[in-house]
This record gives C-alpha cells, sequence and structure tokens, in this order.
C-alpha cells in the first residue's frame, strides 16, 4: 500500500511542475503515469523564456544531452499566398523534443513515480481516496492530457459534449543528406494557417530533428489534410524528398471551450486535462506548468482541508491569469466585425503578423513569466 498526501494522474509538464511545487512545500506527493519515461508526446515543441524562468530552468544544464534549439524568427503564410518571416533581435523561445523536456521534469520533480500503471478506479475510504486498490491519498490531481480518466471521473463527456481541437504531428530525425536538403531554418518555425481559419500547419527543425504538423477545429478530413500539407512542404523543398514520417494524432480543448468541472472534493483537474490550452494558437506547455503551480499553492494553503470550498481559489487564480471563459479562436481573435476576407488581409500584413499573430497570440510577449 502506498499512502501520500497527494497522487497527480500523469507525469506531463502540469503534473512533473505540481509536483515539485508540492514537494518543496513538504507534502508527500505519487506520480502516477500509464507510459514509462521517456516517451513520445505529440507536440510541435517549443517553450517561451517565461517557462525556462518559472521552471528556474539551467539552461546550460539543459542543453547537455538534449535538444534545445533558439528560435529568433518565425515564418508564417495563410493557405497558399506568400509567406512572411518575422526576425528579432534575440531568442524569443526555444525548441524542445517532449520526449527529453517531459522526462527532464519528471525526474527532478522528486516525487515517488509509479510509471507503467493505469488509472483505473478511485473509491471514498476512510475519508481518503483509494486508488487501483493500492494507492492511498487525501487529494487526486488529474493531469492526464485531454482523455484524462479522473476528468471523466468528475463527469467530462470525452469526445462527446465538447468540441476540441485535433491534430497529427511527426518528429523525425533526418540523415545528414536530408538535413543539406532540408529548406527550414532550424532558428526559424514555419506557420501555414488554413484558409477558414480554423487551424494551421508548422514545420520546425531543431538541429538534425523535423517536427511537422496540423491541427484544427474538428477532426474531419484531417488525415487527407495533413498529407497534403505534407506533400506541399516536400514539393518546396521543406521537407526532404525521401523523408517517411508516421503521423500520430491526439486531441486537446481550448480555453475558451472548455466546460468540463476543474474541482470537486478532494480532486482536481490541471493542464489539458483541464482544457486550457491558448485559444489562439492552441498551445498548451505554458498554460501547463501554470496551472500546476497555480494548483500546488493553493493546496499548500488549504492545510489538509481539501473540500471543494477549500480549493475554489483555484478556479479564481485560472480566471485572473487566463481570463474568464467564452473567448476565441483564431477566427474569433479577429476585432468585431470583421470576417473572413478582412482577416485573410490581416494576415498578409507584416505589422499584424509580428504584433497580433507572434507577439500576442504565439508567444505571448506581453504577459510577464508567472509570480509563484
Amino acid at each position: 500500500m502506498i499512502n501520500c498526501d497527494v497522487l497527480i494522474v500523469g507525469g506531463g509538464p502540469a503534473g512533473s511542475s505540481c509536483a515539485r511545487a508540492l514537494r518543496r512545500a513538504g507534502l508527500q506527493t505519487v506520480v502516477l503515469d500509464k507510459a514509462s519515461f521517456p516517451r513520445d508526446k505529440v507536440c510541435a515543441g517549443w517553450i517561451t523564456p517565461q517557462v525556462v524562468e518559472v521552471l528556474q530552468i539551467d539552461l546550460r544544464d539543459y542543453a547537455s544531452g538534449r535538444v534545445l534549439q533558439p528560435i529568433t524568427a518565425f515564418t508564417a503564410g495563410l493557405g497558399e499566398h506568400a509567406a512572411r518571416t518575422v526576425r528579432y533581435g534575440g531568442i524569443v523561445s526555444y525548441g524542445i523534443r517532449r520526449c527529453e523536456f517531459d522526462h527532464y521534469l519528471l525526474a527532478r520533480s522528486g516525487a515517488q513515480l509509479c510509471l507503467g500503471e493505469t488509472w483505473k478506479d478511485m473509491r471514498r475510504q476512510d475519508g481518503r481516496w483509494l486508488v487501483n486498490g493500492h494507492i492511498s491519498t487525501a487529494l487526486v490531481i488529474g493531469a492526464g492530457g485531454h482523455f484524462c480518466p479522473v476528468a471523466r471521473f468528475l463527469g467530462a463527456q470525452l469526445g462527446k459534449d465538447e468540441r476540441a481541437i485535433a491534430a497529427q504531428e511527426a518528429e523525425f530525425v533526418m540523415s545528414a543528406a536530408q538535413a543539406a536538403r532540408c529548406g527550414v531554418s532550424a532558428e526559424q518555425p514555419e506557420l501555414y494557417f488554413s484558409e477558414d481559419l480554423q487551424g494551421y500547419g508548422w514545420c520546425f527543425r531543431k538541429g538534425n530533428y523535423l517536427n511537422v504538423g496540423l491541427g484544427r477545429e474538428g477532426n474531419h478530413r484531417l488525415a487527407e489534410r495533413v498529407q497534403d500539407f505534407w506533400s506541399r512542404l516536400q514539393s518546396q523543398g521543406k521537407v526532404p524528398q525521401d523523408a517517411s514520417a508516421h503521423f500520430k494524432g491526439h486531441a486537446y480543448l481550448l480555453y475558451s471551450h472548455a466546460r468540463r468541472p476543474v474541482l470537486a472534493d478532494g480532486v482536481m483537474l490541471i493542464g489539458d486535462a483541464a482544457g486550457l490550452a491558448y485559444p489562439q494558437s492552441g498551445e498548451g506547455i505554458r498554460p501547463a506548468v501554470e496551472s500546476g503551480l497555480l494548483a500546488a499553492g493553493v493546496i499548500a494553503a488549504a492545510a489538509g482541508d481539501y473540500r471543494r470550498e477549500r480549493l475554489a481559489g483555484y478556479e479564481d487564480r485560472l480566471r485572473e491569469r487566463f481570463g474568464p471563459r467564452g473567448g476565441g479562436t483564431l477566427s474569433k481573435g479577429i476585432p468585431s466585425g470583421l470576417r473572413l476576407s478582412l482577416a485573410r488581409h490581416l494576415l498578409q500584413t507584416r505589422w499584424f503578423t509580428r504584433r497580433v499573430l507572434l507577439d500576442r497570440w504565439f508567444l505571448h510577449a506581453h504577459q510577464a513569466a508567472l509570480r509563484v
């Protein structure tokens, strides 16, 4: 039997960040994950300096034996229209491989790890939760992504009443010959938005690794769209003609779409399990990390009393940090009254591409690192 103060279901950035903060607060914390780490994770894979700051990552240490690709520019395009490149005077983001990044964060969390074990059930026993019949805990945190079983336990109708973003992504290592023919600069990820503004594709090089993916609202003809995107990149010389990739899929909720509860007596949701991805970009790493740290602060202040009313401050902190529910996706982020024709025009202007699309929607440069 394992006894702990807090059990976190999911060892990604949300779960590991929360676990580290809880351990520092003196709470006995266990992380349960069905995967063994390191493991692959579908994600374009870049983090902003604000994430580095709030997680107190030593970049020199992290770069030792891991991919850490400085990003100093972006190329953005709309459909078949000419793409526009925006260059910055310094590093605005870092490319990482999720298999390395997640393993690094989990290993340094200091939590007791139960890896390779799937969440099966939880029930009340003597005022605590008994999970999988052998883990007794006062508090359970769901950090298992969009399909987190703890979210389902709280009543989320996974894949039924939630309008999710569907994405497919492939990351693979290029041979030396392929890398020489790859038309993508390592310092310059490329973003290509669909004409209907319901999603975008990306092509991102990290040294000899190439990451290609596409995500959009709903999954109608997604595989076909991904293959079309892949073929177009090959025809443009972005992806080597002899490269092959196995695309993997996943889904996530935008903050503006999520309606699932994030709290109950002795239960909390963080990260993608709570549906916190940024509305315009779909980026989830920063919201995941910040939600894990916000939850940890509320938990520490609760001093062992994990009734819903004692944890309610977590909802308040989410609202203060990310705003109220009911924001918008990429198309709804355009000022009121402007529709597709004008939106397409805006996305082809340098000012809008830099100041709104990149700085505000993707990099969130206007928002300082979370203070915890």
